[in-house]
Parts: structure tokens; sequence; C-alpha cells
């Protein structure tokens, strides 16, 4: 008796010592990061003593999950909302503002056309045409400054992840060794290493957990790639640029190389390499290529007009900007030697959308061209055309317009090489100023059409609108004189009927139904008239034998016509507003609107990142606190725990002593 008594008393205090040890564990361990509330549990054997305890971790996976979730997506808001807003702030600044410089611009212009024949007034509109070039210098390197510090941040966040990952790897091959032995209990440090690591993890990008064999746990992305799996096997993350090195996108590597790299998606990773990434494709990436338009269609509507008067030199005007051309990248697959520039052809940059282009070589001296969107998605139908000499002619576009682009190719490429081209990501930091002199600002128009004093009837010819100046057009840039000599209209004895001769051709025409277009209707009947690169009407009614001229405006230096031309564009629609849509869809909007729809797209973004990053703070903390009340340390319940443990501590001990009395008395009776 006494000795099946030694022996409960001896399970009691052992039993006790543990749960003790236990209690006393969990609460040094209170402020401990990722300790996990343990718990020692026996069991009672046939003979009715305490068996050996074993000490288990009170976790909850669901709630362990749905923390590692929540973290997850608060850390995707909280870069999100980090690093938009610090764009937003400098975009929204007065002082910052592309608006303001353009409204200067289009303010010194409007007094070069009230004083057409001052030097002075031209010079002021140099001077704010400088201000807003360094203006849109200014927030191009804001963007470019964010694109630089974006590319680093990933360089770090993916050389911090693959840390973790290798670190939870190697916790997996610890903890399946252990768990394998007799007795896995002393596995719990490991275990809550590991489940500190994948939550850190989690901080990253959204994960996915399973339970493998002998205690591992993998490892997978929330768009389903595996990360950590077994027999301490993982991948990697990496950044990698194709074609444009300067673009870090993240890819996952095997560590044996032995597999093909897999893009993820970044809309779907969360954490903090999906917040940076998103930022990257939401708002710097569209704000770039939206500068770049902006500054290109600007630049290409002034230099068309400008090319259409005639400057203070009394020669034909030239260009005002200098618009970059931007070399391709090349993909990596390629294998001929092509090499593809692109730059906005002259006249065109109403069809230039905000977005990145992709162009492949799809047959000998053919190419296909489709717009990208900020995520790198091909958007719309690909449009075909054909390369003449090494420019592709868009006159042979099948599909559409080919963007307003002018596409050069050189090289040897071979079928299915691709090449991206950048040209609005590129362009708002190499738009220059062509010209300084005060000169060179076309205000006047190059013909000057006359009414001859003599005429008996009330008709009158409109001063005329010029179209175009090159080299097809009756302009003659040296002396600027009209090619064929000044023209003349002569209204015959038949109703509605004039002759229009240059002195080289001449046509009879009868102007039906009205006295429009004299020129495009001339022109039916002698073919040369419709290249001359203007047109005029005649007004009124006059009678046979009225006569009317037009000339070359030499020496019309007070003359703002086409400077008035000039100062319509600040209200003209010349910024295309979406990549496709339909024909009856009004498709473009006017230079101040297309940057007010830029930086509200971004103070949008931003403003419903930030009531996500508030939803999401709500639902960790809310999550973080299921998870402690499950598995944190409880002081108030270990310090009960400590006392109740103590007194079947002091109460073990004590049917221990009188175990030992009863023992001692059986053997002093046996003496």
């Amino acid at each position: 008796m006494s000795f099946n008594l030694l022996n409960t008393a001896n399970a009691g205090v052992r039993a006790s010592s543990e749960l003790l040890q236990t209690t006393s564990k969990n609460i040094a361990n209170v402020n401990t990061q990722g300790y996990v509330r343990e718990r020692t549990e026996h069991t009672t054997t046939i003979d009715t003593q305490v068996g050996l305890g074993k000490t288990v971790r009170l976790v909850d996976e669901f709630a362990v999950r749905q923390m590692n979730r929540d973290i997850s997506n608060l850390a995707y808001y909280d870069q999100f909302v980090d690093e938009s807003t610090r764009v937003d702030s400098l975009f929204a600044q007065e002082s910052n503002s592309l608006a303001t410089s353009i409204n200067s611009v289009f303010n010194s212009l409007q007094e070069s056309i009230n004083q057409p024949s001052s030097t002075v007034a031209r010079t002021l509109f140099f001077n704010d045409a400088k201000g807003y070039i360094e203006q849109l210098d200014r927030l191009s390197g804001i963007v470019f400054d964010q694109k630089t510090i974006v590319n680093d941040q990933l360089e770090i966040y993916a050389n911090e992840a693959n840390a973790i990952i290798e670190k939870i790897s190697n916790l997996n091959q610890e903890i399946a060794a252990g768990s394998a032995g007799a007795n896995g209990g002393g596995l719990n440090t490991s275990l809550n290493e590991r489940d500190k690591a994948i939550s850190e993890l989690a901080k990253y990008i959204d994960i996915e957990t399973l339970d493998g064999p002998n205690g591992e746990k993998l490892i997978f992305t929330g768009t389903g790639e595996a990360v950590v799996m077994e027999q301490g096997a993982f991948n990697l993350f990496s950044m990698v640029g194709d074609p444009d090195p300067n673009y870090k996108e993240l890819r996952l590597d095997v560590t044996s190389g032995s597999a093909v790299p897999l893009e993820l998606s970044a809309s779907q990773l969360k954490g903090k390499i999906g917040g940076l990434l998103s930022y990257r494709e939401e708002v710097l990436v569209p704000s770039q290529t939206r500068l770049g338009q902006i500054s290109l269609a600007m630049g290409d509507a002034f230099n068309t007009q400008n090319a259409l008067g005639m400057d203070g030199d009394g020669e034909l005007g030239g260009d005002l900007f200098t618009l970059p051309t931007a070399g391709a990248f090349n993909y990596t697959a390629n294998t001929g030697t092509g090499a593809l520039t692109g730059t906005v052809e002259a006249g065109k940059g109403k069809e230039l959308p905000a977005a990145d282009f992709l162009i492949t070589y799809t047959a000998p001296n053919q190419i296909t061209v489709e717009a990208l969107d900020q995520y790198g998605n091909v958007v719309g139908s690909p449009i075909t055309a054909n390369v003449v000499a090494g420019v592709a002619d868009s006159n042979t576009a099948v599909g559409g317009f080919l963007y307003g682009l002018e596409l050069n190719l050189s090289g040897a490429p071979n079928v299915n090489d691709q090449y991206q081209l950048k040209l609005n990501s590129d362009a708002s930091t190499n738009v220059r100023l062509a010209t300084t002199r005060p000169e060179d600002l076309a205000l006047a128009s190059p013909i000057r059409t006359e009414t001859n004093i003599a005429n008996r009837g009330s008709g009158k010819i409109s001063t005329g609108i010029v179209t175009d100046t090159g080299p097809t057009s009756n302009f003659s840039g040296a002396p600027p004189v009209l090619t064929n000599g000044p023209l003349t209209i002569t209204k015959t004895a038949n109703p509605d009927e004039f002759t229009v001769s240059d002195g080289v051709n001449t046509a009879t025409v009868t102007l039906a139904p009205t006295y429009e277009n004299v020129l495009t209707q001339a022109g039916a009947v002698t073919p040369a008239f419709l290249a001359y690169g203007f047109d005029f009407d005649i007004e009124g009614v006059p009678e046979t034998g009225d006569d009317f001229t037009v000339d070359f405006n030499t020496g019309g230096f007070d003359d703002n016509r086409n400077g008035l031309l000039l100062g319509n564009l600040q209200d003209q629609e010349l910024v295309r507003a979406q990549i496709t849509a339909t024909a009856a869809t009004d498709n473009l909007t006017s230079l101040n609107e297309a940057y007010a729809n830029l930086i509200t797209d971004v103070g949008i973004k931003t403003s419903q990142a930030k009531t996500s990053q508030t939803a999401f703070e709500a639902l960790a903390e809310q999550s973080n606190t299921w998870y402690e009340s499950l598995s944190g340390v409880n002081l108030d319940e270990e310090a009960a725990n400590l006392l109740r443990y103590q007194q079947s501590y002091a109460a073990a001990a004590q049917v221990l002593s009188t175990a030992g009395t009863v023992f001692d008395t059986l053997l002093s009776a046996a003496r």
C-alpha cells in the first residue's frame, strides 16, 4: 500500500512540477514576440497514476490564417498609400502645376497676337515656353525619382522575402526531423519561430499554407505558385526587366533553375511587394505616360500650326518644339539584329494614346502595332502596316491608324521579333524648345487675299485657310512665294461660273450651290489646284468681270491671323482620352482637361486606398485580437494557474511525506 501511495505521490509531484514549469514559461514569455501560449496535458495510466505530460501550443489554424491574410492586405494598402500620397501632394501643389505653365504660354502668346510686330512680346512667349519646359522637367523628375525608388525597394523587399522563405524551409526541416522522434514537445520553439516567419512573409506577399508531412508547412502565394515545398525545397523571388531593364518585374524562380520562371500578378500579390507594384502600375506608369502624351500633343500641335504661318523674317514657319525620338527595347527572345525607333508623325499628335506599344515583325517588311495598358496588357486590335525603306507606312495600315506613330526599323529583324516602344514614358523629360528666336513665332498667314477695288459687284474674297505648307504644296520656301505665282479668280458671263488661273494651270468651274472652297471645286476640273495647301471662299454676289487675287503675304508683319489659330489651341481638343473608343465617342480632351484628369485620377486612387487602409486596419486589429485571445499569454489566467498548481504540488508533496512516514513505520515494525 505504501509503495502505491509513494508512486502516486511521485506522479503527482512530477505532474504539478511540469504544470508549474509550463506556466512559468508562459509568464516569462509574455512579451516575447511570436510566442504561443502552451499547456501541459496529462493522461491517467491503468493503475490510476498520472502519466507523462505532453506540452502543446494553443493555436487555432483558422485564426492564424485570417491574421496573416489581414496582415497582407494591410501591408498592401499601407505601402500603396505611403507612396501615392507623396505623388498626390506633389502634383497638387500650385508651384508644381503644369496647367499654370500651359496657361502662361497662351497668355504671353495672346500678347504677341495683340502686338504681332513687337519683338518684346514674342520674347515673352519664348520665356514662358521655356518655363513650361522646366515645369514639365520638374514633374517628370518627380515621377522618375519615384520609379528609381520603386526599383530599389523592390530589390530590398525581394531579398528580405527570400531570406524569410529560406528560413521557413530550414525550420521545416528541423521540425520534420524532430517530429519523427518519440516526443515532439521540444519543437515548440521551432514551431513558434516558423509561425513568426510565416507572418513576416505575409507582410511582403499574400500567402496560403497547407500542412505537409512530418509537421512541415507548405507555403503558396495568393496566386497559387509554390514558395516553400516538401523536404526543404523552396522557390525564390527575383527582379527581372524584360525588355526594359529599368522596369523591374517580380518573378518566381525555382532554386535549381530547372523550371521556367513564372510571372506573378501584382493585383493579387498583396503585401508590401504587391502594394509597391500596384502603386507603380496604377499611379506612376499612368502619370508618366500621360505627362508624355500631353507634352507630345501640345508640341506637335504648336509645330503643325506654326508651320502653316509666316514668321517675323517673312519665311514659312518652322518647329517651335523639338519632339523626342525614342529607341524601342528589344525582347531577350529576339533572334534578329533589328532595332526600332519611334516618334510622333508630324500633325498626328491627336492620335497618340497614353500607352506604350508592342511592335512585332510579323513578316518580311511587315509589322503589327499593339497598344499596351499600364499593366502591360494588349488593348484593342493589332494594326498591321508595311515597312517601306525601313519606315512603317501609315497609308498601308490595316485595322486602324498607327496611333500617330512614325516608326523606323533598321538592321536585320527576324520574323516574330518584338520591340517595346515607350515613347510617352520618356517624352516628358526630352521635349525641348527648337528655337528661342522671337522672329520664329509665325503669327502671320502666308497668303494675302485681295478683292479688286474696281469690282462692280458685292462679292468679296475670304481671308483663306492654310492647311499645308509642305514640299507638296504650292508654297516655295526660298524665296517664300507661291510656286506658280499669284492666283486670279475671275467671274465669267455665265451664272455661277468662274475662271481660276495661276499662270500655269487654268480651270473654268461652276461653283454651286455656294462659292465656298473655290480651289477644292476647281480641283475637280484641274487636279493641280487640289495640292495648293490653302483654300478660300467668295462671299456676296460678284458681277461679270469682277476678279480676286491670292498671293504670298510678303511684308505682312502686322498680320496675326495664324497667331489667332495658335491661340485657339488652348481650347481645342488635342489629347486622346482612351486607347480604344467607338466612332460616336468624343475621344479627345483639351490640354488643361487632360492634365486635370491626370491629377484627379491620382487623387481618387489615393483616396480610395486610404479608405481601404482604414478598413483593413480595423480587420487586422480584430483578427489579431482573436488570435491573441487563443494564443496569447493572459497574465491573470496564468497567475490563477500558478496558485492552483502550487497547491496541487504542495498536496502531492504532503502525500509523498505521508507515504514516507508510513513506509518508515512499516520498516520499524518489521525490526
